[in-house]
């Protein structure tokens, strides 16, 4: 048998070890380890293993999962995400879907302080559903708004999905993070548009609440500035070369603690609860990232990413069609995988596909981000939808799928208009030194 049928062979095997629900992260280790021994050596397996592992815990390119985690979990045990829902009620909860697109707006500032998608969507589950409860705004559209809004957790930066991308391609961390900014922008102007449209055709979806005086607006945006000043100094100081990305989310963290404590809103059990979440979740994280990098060795010694690159490239076909193909893939794959193991299961393959045809990588992660972000609020495995049913129990699983489909359709839109327009992902990485 050669290398390649191994490979292949390896590759349905993980397919039949996640349909029967087994973990990504040791599905692929357990493929990537057995697969490796057959093409190599067992020997040579148990030291690639041993070798993945320590490389990847103790790698210093990942301590800003950990970093950037811990400085969502303090900012939101810390009330800053109250704070900024309070904030954008305020000024949009007088229009039709107002407290709707609230939600999206406290979702795309919180996200610049989370870096996680199913994390900002139950911080705001939490926050704004009880809300439109009192204002009687339907829960398909607001559990569907909450859902929505959180996947955009992936994308705004800090995100740990463009973290992890850097890593496995070898790019900027901090360009990706700028690409992210106006993609981010742009897709939640567009769910801001998607519920303005749909409460104008239906007014009882989300009626409006009663319009806040100038003063109070203004007061308001005292919750805003803390989490305005932390962006800007986090990926601003990446954006001028000031620090790298590991300083930058070391610094984030810190002034998360700082507004914390300076509010009176850092006890003792908030802080341990905030670390022991940290800590859960960036396990998590590189233990998916250990298995992807097995999985990844295995591939490699295949020579299949190779082999796959060459033979798509050589077909008679225009490269944007190939790329189309790629990302199509990812938007049927998302809905079955996460998001994460989807990126980290897939990148060793594409990736020295859509390089050799001569795509930027900065702008082919942004994209992959956004079509993955699709599968968080798809059927039947959108985790960002899972989380809000997991929140807003009396609400149908069914019911919040249906009230993300419109949104759904924005993010087909924003991704059309990001691949028609690179440089709305582009200008800005371009402008750093």
């Amino acid at each position: 048998m050669t290398d390649i049928q191994i490979g292949i062979l390896g590759c349905v095997a993980l397919l039949v070890l996640l349909a029967a629900s087994m973990p990504v992260a040791f599905a692929m280790a357990i493929v990537g380890f057995v697969g490796f021994a057959l093409v190599r050596t067992p020997q040579a397996a148990m030291s690639m293993i041993t070798m993945d592992l320590y490389d990847t815990f103790s790698s210093y390119s990942l301590t800003v999962i950990p970093l950037f985690v811990l400085m969502g979990q303090v900012a939101f045990h810390a009330g800053i995400s109250r704070r900024l829902f309070k904030a954008a009620y305020h000024w949009l909860g007088a229009m039709p879907g107002g407290l709707a697109m609230a939600t999206v707006g406290a979702c795309t500032a919180f996200g610049a302080i989370c870096g996680s998608g199913p994390a900002t969507a139950a911080t705001m589950a939490s926050v704004a559903l009880p809300e439109m409860k009192r204002y009687k705004y339907s829960m398909e559209l607001g559990c569907g708004a909450v859902a929505a809004g959180g996947s955009l957790g992936m994308l705004i930066p800090p995100s740990v999905v463009f973290i992890v991308y850097a890593i496995m391609t070898e790019q900027s961390v901090g360009k990706l993070f700028i690409a992210g900014i106006v993609p981010g922008l742009l897709i939640a102007f567009l769910f801001c548009l998607t519920i303005y449209l749909s409460c104008k055709r239906r007014p009882h979806l989300g009626p409006a609440a009663p319009p806040s005086a100038w003063s109070t607006k203004f007061a308001s945006l005292t919750g805003v500035i803390e989490t305005l000043v932390l962006f800007v100094v986090v990926i601003g100081g990446m954006f001028k070369g000031f620090f790298t990305p590991t300083e930058a989310a070391a610094i984030g963290a810190a002034g998360t603690l700082v507004i914390a404590l300076v509010k009176r809103q850092l006890k003792v059990k908030t802080l341990i609860r905030s670390l022991q979440e940290t800590v859960r979740t960036s396990c998590m994280v590189m233990i998916i990232v250990t298995g992807a990098v097995i999985f990844g060795h295995f591939l490699a010694v295949t020579q299949i990413p190779n082999e796959l690159a060459a033979a798509l490239a050589a077909l008679p076909l225009p490269g944007w069609i190939i790329v189309a193909l790629v990302i199509l893939f990812y938007l049927v794959a998302g809905c079955f995988v996460d998001a994460l193991g989807l990126i980290l299961l897939t990148i060793p393959i594409f990736y020295p596909v859509v390089m050799e045809l001569g795509y930027d990588p900065i702008w082919f992660g942004v994209i992959i981000v956004v079509v993955t972000q699709m599968g968080v609020i798809s059927p039947p495995v959108g985790v960002c939808v899972y989380v809000v049913s997991g929140i807003e129990r009396d609400v149908p699983l069914q019911t919040i799928f249906r009230g993300a489909l419109p949104f759904l359709a924005a993010l087909v839109v924003a991704a059309a208009l990001l691949i028609l327009f690179p440089w709305l992902c582009l200008f800005l990485p371009d402008m750093v030194q």
